[in-house]
């Protein structure tokens, strides 16, 4: 027994097996017949949309057309198809066609919606041909456009469509349909700029406006014949930093030159002169401001006429000018740099804003009609590139009589368009470094690599493991850090940091000291110090212990001028008591060759035994003998003694000179006055010639010594008396050099004089 729940099961199933094997309707249709040679082609191309559910496998696509009579189809087998072309053999142009898709499998199909409408509806011819622009004589603001029918204008009537536009633009005008509704074919452009390229497409249509639109015709382009200029040049000037009477004069074409220029006339007045005339074909020049200000006039010529005038006032460099702008300001939108200011006096004439890329100088210049309903403006300034860096002047123009124009103070920005995260990073280096302190130096980055405007520098150094890091300003240059660890290694580099992001330098590596500056200061000071301080100490001692020292070091020595033999005058003589004259022997001076030791007399020579025995048997005393001193035992001999005799030598090292006075004094007759003995007190030691008279026989060269002889009878007589047997007679070389005579014929006789 089937109940109600039975039926509704059923019902559902046959609906599901009903959406699974019934196929989708096709939607969109549209059929387009294009052009072949000059006729509508008889093919029919329609598309449709199948949708997106895969058909059963045995489904077929059919595109069926019917007119008059006939009905003509063709089919597809493939999956999803979505177009068919149709043969109609000949495209019934006048007929009514009606249109339709089939989409069939074993089971269903189904009908698309049917297109009835009149076959010229799935018309679309080709565009226009031989698109030509011919410009007109003397007509500098018009062009002719010729073209030609692709179609037999029988069976089919077209309408026109033009547009045309400046060379490199994309926006494009249209010429109003109604214009060219008619069969025509050629259309004259009016209302043009002289002297421009202009571009031209045309399409086409169906007369009765149904149908396809053609594609548009391929570019043709021409430039509009030439006029006289219709505005003026933009005239500007630029101070030159350096000297403040150098101005240079940069122009642009005017606007609407309407040709070619061909050259600039340019006349300068106020200088204290008659007007200075120039023709250029560039686009500057300098000029000199001899007076306060000079006037400017510039005008451009091309090949048809010459240009309404530019006029210009030109201060000298650094004269007081008009009130500026106020409240300069820069913002982005839309990707254009746009400035805000506000006008200083309703009196103005225009603005100028001039802007300059840094660094490579690039200057350009734009100008604002001033209006007298407002007071703020805004500009928003074309064609900048980003990452650059821009200084962006605002200047009134204020008018001076009727033709000049007169520039106000500038007010000055700078801006970017868009920035970036710096280049690089800055280079660091280290100065002055300390025991706990270091001096960092670093160039700012240029303006090229910054790409933005700096907002701080971070300092970031490490010993080891232990880093840290200082921030500073943008406008920092040098930074001393402090509270390092002495004879520590670091390691330190700088951070560049602007709006979008931050870069960091070289790393650069320096040692602090051991010790500061001052320390080794204080450290040499107190080793000064206390060298001094013994100095000091030693000098004190010296000066109390100088007589021992003077004595250890620098034993005393005689002064001669001290001696009693100083006193004596060739004109004074000492009465002493003689002896008889007959007892006095003969003293004779003998030269003795020290070189070879033979010249001495035989007659001593005989004596020498017996001197030796009796000199060193006794001792003189103090008061006995000459100057008191005895011969005693030496290995050193007097001059007077022969080869093997001994010297007689003191108890102290040293000896006293004694003097021999003779009556007479060089050449003076020898009186008969006995020869006598004198004491000196010096007690200057030895020469070395005495102390060693080896030396002298050792030297190179003959070398003589004088002694004086004495005879027996005068010997005998000091030893009557209880002097000496023996006395010892010591000259110094140079003393017998000055004292004997270079000749000695018959010596005279010598007496004993004291000193």
């Amino acid at each position: 027994m089937r109940t109600p729940l039975h039926f509704l099961l059923m019902v559902s199933y046959l609906s599901f097996t009903l959406a699974l094997d019934l196929p989708l309707k096709p939607k969109n249709l549209q059929c387009v017949a294009l052009q072949e040679g000059r006729k509508v082609s008889p093919k029919l191309t329609c598309h449709w949309d199948p949708g997106k559910k895969h058909p059963h496998p045995a489904t077929s696509y059919t595109l069926y057309a019917h007119y008059r009579e006939e009905t003509f189809s063709v089919v597809s087998y493939e999956p999803l198809a979505s177009n068919l072309t149709l043969d109609l053999g000949t495209f019934p142009i006048y007929m009514k066609m009606k249109v339709w898709v089939e989409v069939k499998n074993e089971q269903w199909s189904v009908n698309s919606t049917e297109l009835c409408t009149n076959a010229e509806s799935f018309v679309k011819t080709n565009p226009p041909s031989n698109v030509t622009l011919i410009p007109e004589p003397n007509v500098s603001t018009s062009l002719i456009v010729n073209w030609n029918n692709t179609i037999q204008k029988g069976p089919l009537k077209l309408r026109f469509n033009i547009r045309y536009c400046h060379a490199g633009s994309s926006v494009w005008t249209e010429v109003p349909q109604n214009y060219t509704k008619m069969y025509v074919e050629s259309y004259r452009l009016q209302f043009l700029q002289p002297y421009t390229d202009y571009v031209v497409q045309m399409r086409c249509i169906n007369q009765k406006n149904i149908g396809f639109w053609s594609d548009w015709s391929p570019n043709a382009t021409v430039r509009t014949p030439e006029a006289q200029p219709e505005s003026m040049p933009d005239l500007w000037r630029v101070y030159d930093e350096n000297n403040e009477t150098l101005v240079k004069l940069i122009w642009k074409d005017p606007v609407k030159s309407n040709g070619k220029i061909l050259v600039y006339d340019i006349t300068v007045e106020g200088n204290g002169k008659d007007p200075e005339r120039y023709s250029l074909n560039s686009k500057e020049q300098q000029l000199h401001i001899k007076g306060e200000q000079i006037f400017i006039k510039l005008t451009a010529n091309n090949s048809v006429g010459i240009s309404p005038m530019a006029a210009l006032v030109i201060p000298r460099h650094g004269k007081e000018l008009r009130v500026g702008v106020e409240n300069v300001s820069w913002w982005v939108r839309d990707e254009q740099l746009c400035l805000d200011w506000f006008q200083p006096s309703r009196s103005l004439f225009e603005f100028l804003l001039e802007w300059v890329s840094d660094p490579d100088g690039k200057r350009d210049w734009q100008r604002v009609s001033a209006q007298a309903t407002t007071s703020s403006y805004s500009v928003c300034l074309k064609d900048l590139s980003p990452f650059t860096r821009y200084r962006i002047s605002v200047y009134p123009i204020y008018q001076d009589g009727m033709m000049f124009h007169l520039p106000g103070k500038q007010v000055s920005v700078e801006a970017y368009l868009q920035q970036a995260p710096p280049l690089r990073g800055p280079s660091v280096e280290a100065s002055a470094t300390q025991k706990n302190s270091v001096h960092l130096k670093w160039e700012e980055i240029p303006v090229a690599s910054q790409r933005g405007f700096l907002t701080h520098y971070t300092i970031f150094y490490k010993s080891g493991d232990n880093e840290q890091f200082v921030v500073v300003g943008s406008n920092f240059h040098s930074y001393k850090l402090t509270k390092l660890a002495s004879g520590s290694r670091y390691e330190v580099h700088i951070m560049a940091s602007n709006m979008e992001g931050s870069v960091n330098g070289s790393v650069y590596s320096f040692y602090t000291r051991t010790y500061d500056n001052d320390e080794i200061t204080m450290m040499v000071v107190l080793v000064c110090l206390g060298f001094l301080f013994f100095l000091i100490i030693i000098s004190t001692i010296s000066l109390k212990k100088r007589e021992l020292i003077q004595k250890q070091f620098f034993p005393p020595i005689p002064n001669p001028s001290h001696s009693t033999i100083a006193k004596w005058s060739p004109d004074k003589t000492t009465r002493v008591n003689t002896p008889k004259e007959d007892m006095l022997p003969d003293v004779s001076m003998v030269e003795v060759d020290m070189f070879d030791g033979t010249s001495l007399f035989e007659e001593d020579k005989t004596e020498l035994p017996r001197k030796k025995d009796t000199s060193f048997s006794q001792d003189v005393s103090e008061d006995g003998g000459i100057g008191g001193s005895s011969c005693k035992s030496s290995p050193r001999q007097s001059m007077s003694d022969s080869d093997e005799g001994d010297s007689c030598q003191t108890t102290a090292s040293t000896v006293q000179y004694s003097s021999v006075v003779a009556s007479g004094y060089k050449g003076q007759t020898p009186s008969l006055q006995a020869p006598v003995f004198t004491r000196s007190e010096s007690t200057q030691p030895l020469l070395d010639s005495e102390e060693h008279p080896e030396h002298l026989l050792e030297g190179s060269g003959h070398r003589r010594s004088t002694y004086f002889r004495r005879g027996r009878g005068l010997q005998q007589l000091h030893m009557q008396a209880g002097e000496s047997n023996y006395i010892c007679l010591n000259f110094s070389p140079t003393m017998e050099k000055e004292n004997t005579p270079t000749s000695m014929e018959a010596p005279p006789t010598f007496h004993y004089m004291p000193q």
